[in-house]
C-alpha cells in the first residue's frame, strides 16, 4: 500500500471492511481498494454505498455465505474436462446463492437504486442448480435417481448383494462350517463377501483365500458358492462407476455451457458482496454520506475518528480549502493534534474509496490526485537518519510531489532541531507549499508558526483546546484561534518547584510573553462567548420548547372542538331520529282519526299537545342559565312584536300569541320556530299595525287551523321545490279532512309530472292519482285522491 495510506491507517479500516466480507473475491477486492481520484466515479461509488445502506435498513441485508468462485472449474468444463461431485456441488451452491440474491433484489425492485446494474448482472439458472443437485448427494455419494440406468445397476447390485449373504448366512450358521470358523460374521475383502476361518481349518472350508489377519491366526476365504455372484457384484460395480463417470462429464458439460453466465454471475455477486460489506461497516461506525467536490474544500462537521473506540472518541469540526488553504494547528502535547490530522486525512481517503464517513449530515469533502502526509517518528539507525532527517527526508518528497491536487499534512513541522531555525524553515516549506497550491494543515508549537498565520491571508489558526484546571485536553478543534502549549501550567500541576516555573517564565522573552498574554486574552473572550452562545442557545431550544407545548395545546384544542362538533352532528342526528319517529306516530293516529271519520275535542287537544312536545324537542337550542332568569314581559306579546330570541340571540317577529302551554310561534329571518315565553325579550321598537310586511303574517293561524285549499300550483318550480310543496298540502289536506286535491304542473317537458307522480306512488296518504280529463286541464293537472 501507499506509503501515506499505510501512515493514515487506511489498511486498517480496509481489513475491518474485509472482515465484514462472504466471499473470498470480494475480501480480496476490500483489501486491494484504492482511493479514486475522479470525482465521478468517487461519487458514484459512494452513491453505491449508500443505496446499499438504505436497502439493508428497510428490507435486510441479502445473504452471500456459501458462494465460491468457480471460474477455473468452469473454464475446465467448458474445455471438455469431467468435473469431480464437489466441484460441481459448489457450482450449484454458488447458483443457489445467486438465485437467492436475485430474490431478494427482485421484493425491493420498486426502489430505484445504483445497485440495479449489479443485479440484473445477476444469472440465475436454477435448471442446472437442480439438476445437479438432484444428481449429487454428497462429494462422496451419487443419487440413485441422476439416471435410471445407474437406479437399475445398483437395483441389480443390492439383488446379488442379497443372495450372497444368505448363501454366507447358511455356511456361518451350519453345523458343519462352524466349528472352523473363528467368529460367525460375514466381511468384505477388495468388494467380495468372505467369511472368517482359523488358519489351522483353512483345508476344512473350500474356497478361495483373499487375506490374512495381522496375527496370522484367521484367514479370509470366499466360499465356491458365491464366487459367482461376488463376481456379478464386481461387474456391476464397475459399470456403476462407469455410469457415475458417465453421468459426472454430462454435468460438466451442462455447466460448461454456462460458464461465462455463470462467471459473470459470480463477478457482480462479489460486488454486491463488498459494497454491503462497506454499508455494515457505514452502519458499525454511524456513518453518513458526505458532499463530494473536486475544489479541495473541506468541511467535515462532528467528525470522529473511525478507529478510536466510540466511547472515547471526541467529535471535531475541521474546515479546509475555503476560505482559507492552510491551517496550522497548535496546543498542547497529548491535546489531539496528530488525532485531528489522521482524521482529516483518513476521512478523505474513505471517501476517495467508497466509504461513508463517521461524521455529521451535510459534511463535505474533496478527492485529491495525491494525499502527501509526514506523521510520526520515522528515524531510522540503518540509515543514520535522526527524527528531524526522517522528517525532512519525507518534506523534500513532498516538496516535488506537491500541487494543486493534493493534500499535504504534516505533523510537528520543523521540529527536532533548533527552534529559531526550526521554526524558520516551517514557515518557509509552509510558503513553498502554498506556492504550488495545495491544501495543508500542519501542527506546530513555534509561536512564529502562529504569527504568520495571523499575519498571512488564506493561512489560519487553529488550536486543541486544553482544560489547565483539570489539567485534562477536550480534544476539541477550535478554528481561528491559536493555541498554547502550556508547559509552565502542566509543570506546575505535575509537581515542579515554584521558584523554577517562575524563573523559566522570567527566560522567556518578553515578545514571547506578550504574545502568550494575547493569546490567553483572546481564550478567555472565546470560552466567555462560547457560555453565551450556549446560554442563547439553550434559552432559544426552552423557547422552541414552549411554542412547541403552544402549538400541541392547539392542535388539541382543535381536536377537542372537532369531536364536540361530532358530537353535535351525533345529538342532532339522534334529534331528527326522534322527531321522525314522533311525526310518524302523529300521521298514524291522523290516520286513524279520518278512519273514524271524526276527530273529538279531546283528541284534536292531544293532538295538538303532541305536535308542540315535538317541535320543542326537535329544537336543540337549551335556555342560557344567566341572572336575567326573573325577566317578565312588559306587557302580553301580540302578533308582530318584534322580540329577542335571548339564549341566540337573534331578532325575531311574534307570528301567533303563546298557547296555553307559554310557546310562541315566531319567525327569525327565513326559519320559523316555537319558542318558551321565557326565552323572549321584548324589543322596544315595535312595527306600525298597517305595516304591510307583516299584514300578511299578522294572522298567520296554528298548524290546526290551517284550512288547505283544494288546488296546488307549482308550475315554475323545480321538481325539488314542487315535491316540498306538494307534501305540505297533502300534510295540511289530511289535518283537515280533505280527501280530493288538485295538483297543477302544467304541461311543459313534463319532468315537474313524472317527478310528482312518483313521488305520489309512494306517498302513505295517497289512494290514488290520475291525469285531469277534458275540462279538469288534461294532463297538465293530477287528481289525487286521499286515504
Amino acid at each position: 500500500m501507499n506509503r501515506h495510506y499505510k501512515t493514515l491507517e487506511l489498511d486498517k479500516i480496509l481489513e475491518r471492511l474485509s472482515g465484514l466480507t462472504s466471499l473470498p473475491d470480494a475480501r480480496e477486492q476490500a483489501l486491494a481498494l484504492e482511493p479514486q481520484t475522479d470525482i465521478k466515479k468517487t461519487e458514484l461509488l459512494l452513491r453505491q454505498t449508500d443505496d446499499a445502506v438504505a436497502l439493508s435498513g428497510r428490507f435486510g441485508a441479502p445473504s452471500f455465505g456459501g458462494a465460491v468462485n468457480c471460474a477455473g472449474n468452469l473454464r475446465r468444463a467448458e474445455a471438455g474436462g469431467c468435473l469431480t461431485a464437489g466441484e460441481l456441488l459448489k457450482i450449484a451452491d454458488t447458483l443457489r446463492i445467486i438465485r437467492t440474491v436475485k430474490e431478494w433484489h427482485s421484493r425491493c425492485a420498486s426502489v430505484e437504486t445504483a445497485l440495479d446494474g449489479f443485479f440484473s448482472g445477476l444469472i440465475s439458472n436454477k435448471y442446472l442448480e437442480e439438476k445437479i443437485t438432484s444428481a449429487i448427494i454428497s462429494e462422496e455419494e451419487i443419487s440413485d435417481k441422476a439416471s435410471n440406468t445407474l437406479s437399475d445397476i445398483r437395483r441389480k447390485i443390492r439383488t446379488a448383494s442379497s443372495k450372497a449373504r444368505e448363501t454366507l448366512d447358511k455356511i456361518v450358521h451350519s453345523s458343519k462350517y462352524i466349528k472352523y470358523l473363528q467368529d460367525t460374521i460375514i466381511t468384505q475383502r477388495d468388494g467380495r463377501y468372505v467369511v472368517p476361518v482359523r488358519a489351522e481349518c483353512r483345508n476344512n472350508v473350500p474356497g478361495l483365500v483373499h487375506d490374512t489377519s495381522s496375527s496370522g491366526q484367521t484367514v479370509f476365504i470366499e466360499p465356491m458358492g458365491v464366487v459367482q455372484a461376488n463376481n456379478d457384484i464386481r461387474m456391476l460395480r464397475n459399470k456403476e462407476e462407469e455410469e457415475i463417470e458417465r453421468i459426472l462429464f454430462e454435468l460438466s458439460a451442462n455447466a460448461g455451457d454456462f460458464a461465462d453466465t455463470i462467471i459473470r454471475s459470480y463477478n457482480n455477486l462479489s460486488q454486491l458482496n463488498l459494497i454491503f460489506a462497506k454499508a455494515e461497516l457505514a452502519y458499525s461506525m454511524r456513518a453518513t454520506l458526505p458532499k463530494i467536490n473536486d475544489r479541495g474544500v473541506i468541511n467535515l462537521k462532528q467528525a470522529r475518528h473511525p478507529l478510536i473506540p466510540k466511547d472515547k472518541v471526541v467529535p471535531i469540526d475541521i474546515n479546509l480549502g475555503g476560505d482559507f488553504d492552510t491551517l496550522v494547528i497548535t496546543g498542547p502535547n497529548t491535546g489531539g493534534k496528530t488525532v485531528t490530522l489522521k482524521t482529516l486525512g483518513l476521512l478523505t481517503l474513505m471517501a476517495m474509496c467508497g466509504l461513508l464517513v463517521p461524521c455529521a449530515d451535510n459534511s463535505e469533502l474533496s478527492v485529491f490526485r495525491r494525499v502527501l502526509v509526514d506523521i510520526g517518528d520515522e528515524q531510522s539507525i540503518e540509515q543514520s537518519l535522526s527524527t528531524f532527517s526522517a522528517h525532512m527526508t519525507n518534506i523534500i518528497q513532498i516538496i516535488k510531489l506537491a500541487n494543486a491536487g493534493s493534500l499535504c499534512l504534516i505533523d510537528e513541522l520543523g521540529a527536532g532541531t533548533d527552534p529559531v531555525e526550526g521554526a524558520a524553515l516551517a514557515i518557509a516549506i509552509l510558503e513553498r507549499l502554498r506556492e504550488s497550491r495545495a491544501k495543508i494543515a500542519s501542527t506546530t508549537h513555534y509561536a512564529e508558526l502562529k504569527e504568520f498565520a495571523l499575519r498571512t491571508e488564506g493561512v489560519e489558526n487553529g488550536s486543541c483546546e486544553f482544560d489547565v484546571a483539570t489539567l485534562k485536553p477536550t480534544y476539541r478543534l477550535l478554528i481561528g484561534v491559536p493555541g498554547k502549549s502550556n508547559a509552565f501550567a502542566i509543570s506546575k500541576r505535575l509537581g515542579m518547584e515554584q521558584d523554577i516555573v517562575a524563573r523559566a517564565q522570567e527566560l522567556v522573552s518578553g515578545e514571547n510573553r506578550q504574545f502568550e498574554d494575547v493569546v490567553e486574552t483572546l481564550e478567555k473572550r472565546r470560552q466567555s462567548l462560547e457560555r453565551q452562545v450556549e446560554n442563547a442557545n439553550r434559552l432559544t431550544a426552552k423557547a422552541n420548547t414552549e411554542k412547541q407545548k403552544a402549538e400541541n395545546e392547539l392542535r388539541r384544542a382543535k381536536a377537542d372542538a372537532e369531536r364536540e362538533i361530532e358530537r353535535a352532528r351525533e345529538e342532532a342526528q339522534r334529534i331528527i331520529s326522534r322527531t321522525r319517529a314522533q311525526a310518524d306516530a302523529l300521521v298514524e293516529e291522523l290516520e286513524k282519526a279520518r278512519r273514524e271519520k271524526e276527530l273529538s275535542a279531546e283528541g284534536r287537544s292531544k293532538l295538538r299537545r303532541d305536535i308542540n312536545q315535538m317541535e320543542a324537542h326537535a329544537d336543540p337550542v337549551k335556555l342560557k342559565n344567566t341572572p336575567d332568569e326573573e325577566y317578565k314581559l312588559p306587557r302580553p306579546l301580540k302578533v308582530g312584536d318584534e322580540v329577542l330570541i335571548y339564549d341566540i340571540d337573534k331578532n325575531a317577529t311574534v307570528l301567533a300569541p303563546p298557547n296555553k302551554d307559554g310557546v310562541v310561534l315566531v319567525q327569525a329571518g327565513i326559519i320559523k320556530t316555537r319558542v318558551d315565553i321565557k326565552n323572549l325579550r321584548l324589543l322596544k321598537s315595535k312595527l306600525k299595525p298597517n305595516t304591510p310586511k307583516f299584514a300578511a303574517t299578522r294572522n298567520v293561524p296554528s298548524r290546526m287551523d290551517v284550512r288547505p285549499e283544494t288546488e296546488v300550483d307549482v308550475r315554475g318550480q323545480t321538481a325539488i321545490e314542487a315535491i316540498g310543496i306538494v307534501d305540505k298540502a297533502i300534510d295540511n289536506a289530511v289535518l283537515s279532512g280533505v280527501s280530493k286535491l288538485t295538483i297543477i304542473h302544467g304541461k311543459g317537458t313534463g319532468v315537474l309530472r313524472r317527478e310528482i307522480n312518483q313521488y305520489l306512488r309512494r306517498h302513505k296518504a295517497v289512494k290514488s292519482q290520475r291525469l285531469g280529463t277534458f275540462g279538469e286541464g288534461e294532463d297538465g293537472v293530477t287528481i289525487v285522491e286521499l286515504k
